[in-house]
């Protein structure tokens, strides 16, 4: 369980964050095989996620050296993870990843839209404009070692579940410290659920009009500026897109 402890350094994120008993993200079994009737109920097929076996080798890939070594995992939470982790965890700071900026570049036709309107979530992907000192602001989790195999693959179901991420470990800056390795996940550019072409007005309005199985693409979008406001994260990209999806509403 977390414990008020993992707040030492955020006091302010205490009652901000949705508990893992309580997150339908947390995808056990149960939560697997609902969304998978859901999937069928759409008319997605059945091939609509990887299977187990592709989640769990890639989960393996990235993290058997941390499990064998049993270090604790650190986990950069930048989009949704940000006010519903999904898992447990014993300490949280603010982290800052170099390099990479936020995008709505990802499709999605269940959790945030349908086959019928797509919605977009959150990637995490290089600035392409080479802006000096372009940074990604967020959030980083350290799962202690004891919890790490169970946490890490309720976490790798929820996020690689069609493989649109590149999970891979990276240092981040926290003030307490540099962490020097944390899971990131970036995009896979070569997705088919890719969306980086889009232009902002287009961005906008798919957001303003899709919704899905566990809420609005706006829901989500209000959700992460509610999050940046408590934590003081300016996102120059995140607040402008906001102010046109108001407009379009």
């Amino acid at each position: 369980m977390t414990t008020p402890d993992a707040f030492a350094h955020l006091p302010e994120l205490q009652g901000q964050l949705i508990p893992a008993h309580a997150s339908g993200l947390r995808l056990t079994d149960e939560v697997l095989a609902e969304w998978d009737a859901q999937a069928r109920g759409q008319g997605l097929p059945a091939h609509w996620r990887l299977p187990d076996s592709d989640v769990e080798r890639s989960r393996r890939q990235v993290l058997d050296a941390i499990t064998a070594r049993q270090d604790d995992l650190w986990v950069f939470a930048y989009g949704s993870l940000m006010w519903n982790p999904g898992f447990h965890f014993d300490e949280v700071r603010k982290a800052t990843l170099p390099g990479y900026v936020r995008r709505f570049a990802l499709g999605t036709t269940i959790g945030r839209g349908t086959p019928d309107c797509p919605g977009l979530v959150l990637t995490l992907q290089r600035d392409s404009d080479n802006h000096a000192g372009q940074q990604c602001e967020g959030l980083v989790f350290r799962i202690p070692a004891p919890l790490v195999p169970e946490e890490s693959r309720l976490l790798w179901r929820r996020e690689m579940i069609t493989g649109a991420y590149c999970p891979a470990l990276l240092p981040l800056q926290t003030p307490q410290g540099t962490v020097n390795q944390a899971l990131v996940l970036t995009a896979n550019t070569a997705h088919p659920h890719y969306r980086g072409d889009l232009s902002m007005q287009a961005t906008a309005a798919t957001i303003a009009s899709a919704c899905g199985r566990i809420g609005s693409n706006r829901e989500y979008l209000d959700q992460l500026v509610a999050q940046f406001s408590v934590l003081g994260i300016e996102d120059p990209y995140v607040h402008a897109l906001a102010e046109m999806v108001q407009r379009a509403c």
